[in-house]
């Protein structure tokens, strides 16, 4: 266990300075969890998410294809036209856009959609697409906490709690739509003197010619209606009971078959897909060897039966380790705690609290969440570096301001 956390916190550290680059570190930390057999070698790839690797994969290929079409540059300049090329209006409607997609479908293929968008449009408006796609990362985390299929860890959690869609709709939209508000608001003032544009520009802009945008009609029908249909059968999950990343895979493969395949697989981000097998290798270790178990069980034996301590608690230590730490195994390891405790009390604000962090802790380090990490690759890629602790300036300040406002919630929500 001791190991594991070396290999983690060693990790993490060469992250935040960025020397060297993160696949790099990733790959080494899940080679030296290999090495030292941290992970009995049967159980190696039952800690990789396949399920994540294969959406991701997915996702790509269908949005790839679809950008060739040139539907996103005609959204995006119909988006610039209808708010008048006002950066600060684009901004909301974006952080609005984001928010409101992630709710309905898992954040990494709302991300995935919205990237050649914010490209687009900041190239029109001649600005940095960084802020924009910071206060992306942050409204896809906020918004996928509002329902049950927006974010990984709610389906775990409804699930062991046997929570409905309309539960967590019930429950969390209204808070969620209050942070939203608040953490966009603050953003809107912190990026105030990046989001400027000048007044011929802006002129120019409302008398953009979309007629052209579109280069491939029947390329944009067939990948948007693929896109369509995946989208659909993310949303109605509950009804056909097929996992989100089959429905992807199937419809990058139909797509595919128009396509050539060589072609399309060469512009996947694989540096982010292996970024993703190290770190879930690396987390491995550390649940492999009882770490996340350690620490999950000293924080539930600190509570001593008080529900409003308890739920504090859970709600700060989960936003606090789901920046470290990925949060669908940290949310895995404590659904059995939290479950432990029915005997002793009434978990129900235990799950809200778990829901809550594990999802909102996921602004305040570029590594906290997938979103994250896709965003931040692709901007670095594309020249317009995304350092650790320049997002985490703004993300960890979003989250505890999340945290704050969750945690007011909770206490009069659910009264001792």
């Amino acid at each position: 266990m001791i190991i594991s956390f070396c290999i983690l916190l060693i990790a993490y550290s060469l992250i935040v300075i960025e020397k060297p680059p993160k696949v790099a570190i990733a790959m080494l930390g899940a080679a030296l969890t290999l090495v030292f057999g941290l992970i009995p070698p049967k159980n190696v790839f039952h800690h990789v998410d396949f399920g994540v690797i294969f959406l991701l994969v997915s996702m790509m290929i269908i949005v790839h294809i679809a950008d060739r079409s040139g539907v996103f540059r005609w959204l995006s300049i119909e988006m610039l036209k209808l708010t008048g090329g006002q950066p600060k209006i684009i901004f909301l409607a974006l952080c609005l856009f984001t928010a409101v997609l992630s709710a309905f479908l898992d954040n990494v293929t709302t991300v995935i959609l919205v990237i050649p968008i914010t490209f687009i449009i900041s190239k029109e408006l001649k600005i940095d697409p960084v802020p924009l796609f910071i206060a992306e990362i942050i409204a896809s985390n906020i918004g996928g906490t509002a329902t049950l299929i927006g974010d990984p860890p709610n389906i775990i959690i409804g699930s062991a709690a046997n929570l409905s869609f309309m539960d967590f709709a019930r429950e969390l939209t209204p808070v969620i739509t209050v942070i939203f508000i608040v953490c966009t608001l603050v953003l809107l003032h912190l990026f105030r003197k990046d989001l400027v544009s000048t007044p011929e520009l802006m002129a120019e802009i409302k008398t953009l010619d979309n007629s052209n945008s579109i280069k491939d009609r029947p390329l944009m029908i067939r990948s948007v209606s693929v896109l369509l249909l995946v989208i659909a059968g993310f949303i109605l999950h509950d009804l056909i009971h097929v996992e989100a990343y089959k429905i992807a895979f199937l419809g990058a493969s139909v797509l595919l078959l128009f396509e050539t395949p060589k072609q399309i697989i060469h512009e996947i981000e694989w540096t982010t897909i292996f970024f993703f097998i190290g770190l879930f290798i690396i987390i491995g270790g550390l649940v492999e060897t009882g770490g996340i178990k350690f620490l999950a069980d000293k924080m539930i034996q600190a509570t001593h039966g008080n529900i409003h301590y308890a739920t504090m608690l859970v709600l700060w230590t989960s936003g606090f380790l789901s920046a470290i730490v990925d949060n669908i195994p940290y949310t895995a390891t404590m659904v059995p705690l939290i479950n432990q405790l029915k005997t002793g009390m009434d978990v129900t604000p235990l799950w809200w609290s778990l829901s809550l962090g594990a999802c909102l802790g996921g602004n305040a380090t570029i590594i906290g969440a997938a979103a994250n990490i896709i965003i931040a690759e692709t901007s670095n890629n594309a020249g317009h570096k995304i350092s650790f602790l320049r997002f985490m300036k703004y993300g960890l300040l979003v989250t505890l301001i999340s945290l704050v406002i969750s945690s007011i919630y909770l206490y009069f929500r659910f009264p001792a």
